[in-house]
């Protein structure tokens, strides 16, 4: 099964047309020195158009933001785990906010991606669904609350209840599951608290991707995490 170092800082680079195209390398080649300065694992997610050209670019891992289940043939549109593979991808996000799966469609993309030495980080929403995903045996599970994505609300500060719930509920049925927070993480205090709370990292987004200074939130981000 793949591995990642923890603690860890995961950015998506949604659609935000500041991390598009050449965008998309620049802020992902921001992110590589970042790592590097900080000796903290700093992993990118962007659009799957600009996956190859962002792994050419960079050392760090790069995730996709989404996989499909099933196998190669007619899946007009889809995005399959062997295409990632020759991607040059690490691993995927799985059932973020937007881009909701259902529960069979889940189990089966991260049963394809083992099979594929993808690292899978499953987003939801609640406890409960966390739970539910964490027996699927994911690399990793990222809660994040959908009303505070965006929102510059940190989940880790706001409500901080659902993090230590949901980490309590996981460990109950697996122990090997990497625990992410996400939703409004946007500086050093929010990794900070999230940590505290049982988090093993962080997964955020518009806080780096639509920053004028990225580097600066990155060290912000990494400051907590430096060994």
């Amino acid at each position: 099964m793949p591995k990642i170092k923890t603690p860890v800082v995961i950015i998506n680079f949604k659609t935000y047309p500041q991390a598009t195209g050449e965008g998309a390398v620049k802020l992902a080649k921001t992110c590589e020195s970042v790592s590097k300065e900080f000796d903290v694992p700093i992993i990118v997610a962007p659009q799957i158009p600009d996956l190859y050209r962002v792994v050419q670019a960079v050392d760090i891992p790069v995730f996709s933001q989404h996989m499909d289940a099933g196998d190669p043939g007619r899946f007009t549109g889809h995005t399959l785990g062997e295409t990632l593979v020759e991607a040059g991808c690490s691993g995927t996000l799985l059932n973020h906010s937007e881009n909701r799966m259902q529960l069979a469609d889940i189990e089966e993309a991260i049963t394809k991606a083992r099979k594929l030495d993808l690292y899978t980080v499953v987003c939801t929403n609640n406890p409960a669904v966390s739970v539910a995903s964490a027996t699927m045996n994911p690399n990793s599970v990222a809660v994040e609350p959908p009303e505070l994505i965006g929102s510059g609300i940190s989940v880790s500060q706001a409500q901080p209840e659902v993090i230590t719930g949901t980490v309590d509920l996981i460990r109950r049925v697996n122990d090997e599951v990497v625990i992410l927070c996400g939703a409004g993480i946007s500086n050093g205090d929010d990794v900070s608290a999230a940590m505290k709370l049982g988090a093993q990292g962080v997964l955020l987004a518009s806080a780096v991707a639509k920053s004028d200074k990225p580097a600066e939130v990155l060290k912000s981000l990494a400051g907590p995490m430096r060994k």
